[in-house]
């Protein structure tokens, strides 16, 4: 588009062809604008040269669209919807919130959880002192999911601003802030049918060894991915996330060490069991972490109010253990 037609179509512009769509006439629109009809007419012709379009059928006694002019009208009204979200989200952001949040959270969170806080930081009606009505948050939210290693790369490389899940045992880092989430209790699971089902007493690990695991890829692409509770040698198959894992165990395609919150429902019904094994176990520490205010984040502003509300929420001992707990509608409340 030249500079001519890119100049002529400006908010003003925009907002004169809604007007004249909705009242129907260009004196009806003149009257609402508080111009004089022929004033109208004329800035509608100037915009018509710089197209180089009609935009109304002159041989209607109404204002009429044309094909482009109806074009020009619903494309303008999406225009103008989107400069005043980028309005509002720069007048939040001036107040503290964030442009954008990402969070990522592991296999092992609750994603009914996780969405209810979505719901609730959505929810936020906040009156930042203009004359605009109070309304949500700025920040535009990402969910990132991820998995064991994966989780603390997101975080440490940037590409995550709060990570939720991580493991307690995660090395140290500078600028990353850690806290206790909660612990899981993994059970070794498998489907009624399947051959350990029945076995006499806790499972060996020469036991386990002759028979397939399935385990959830790690999904770290830079660092050392962490393999959990799998034997050198042992037959594996790899499935990218714990609901992938948990339809695995229950087609009776292989054996595993499952959050027992997940499959909780499963082997109350039966579709699946737990065996316990010799191989001394503790539960899993899952914690949440964030870049704190002395990382590096180039190109982002400092901690806002949006991380501060994630934080706060996770302060919450209710909000913690719904997180790792609540997987199939548990009465675990919000706080």
């Amino acid at each position: 588009m030249t500079a001519p037609r890119r100049n002529a179509l400006t908010p003003e512009a925009l907002q004169m062809m809604d007007i004249i769509a909705r009242t129907g006439s260009f004196a009806a629109a003149a009257r609402e604008m508080g111009r004089v009809p022929s004033a109208l007419t004329y800035s509608v012709r100037q915009l018509e040269d710089a197209l180089d379009v009609l935009l109304f059928d002159r041989k209607s006694r109404q204002a009429q669209l044309t094909a482009a002019g109806q074009e020009l009208l619903d494309e303008g009204r999406r225009l103008l919807a989107e400069m005043d979200a980028v309005a509002n989200r720069v007048r939040r952001v001036a107040t503290g919130w964030e442009s954008e949040l990402t969070v990522a959270a592991d296999g092992v969170i609750s994603r009914l959880t996780l969405f209810e806080l979505v719901e609730g930081f959505y929810a936020q009606r906040q009156d930042d002192g203009s004359a605009a009505p109070p309304a949500g948050p700025g920040t535009r939210l990402r969910l990132r999911s991820e998995i064991l290693a994966g989780l603390w790369e997101a975080l440490v490389s940037g590409q995550a601003d709060l990570a939720i899940g991580v493991m307690m045992n995660a090395p140290p880092q500078q600028g990353i802030e850690l806290r206790l989430l909660g612990a899981v209790d993994f059970v070794f699971a498998m489907a009624p049918h399947h051959p350990l089902a029945n076995a006499d007493g806790p499972l060996s690990d020469a036991q386990i060894m002759g028979h397939r695991a399935v385990a959830v890829a790690d999904s770290a692409q830079r660092v050392a991915p962490v393999t959990v509770n799998l034997l050198p040698g042992q037959d594996v198959l790899t499935v990218p996330t714990m609901a992938g894992k948990i339809e695995a165990l229950l087609r009776c395609l292989g054996c595993g060490f499952v959050p027992e919150p997940m499959v909780r429902e499963h082997l109350r019904t039966g579709r699946l069991v737990a065996h316990a094994v010799q191989r001394a176990r503790l539960p899993a520490q899952f914690g949440y972490a964030w870049r704190g205010a002395a990382t590096p984040q180039p190109r982002k502003a400092p901690q806002g109010l949006a991380l501060q509300w994630w934080l706060n929420q996770l302060e919450s001992p209710t909000t913690r253990r719904a997180l790792l707990e609540r997987h199939v509608g548990l009465p675990v409340p919000l706080e």
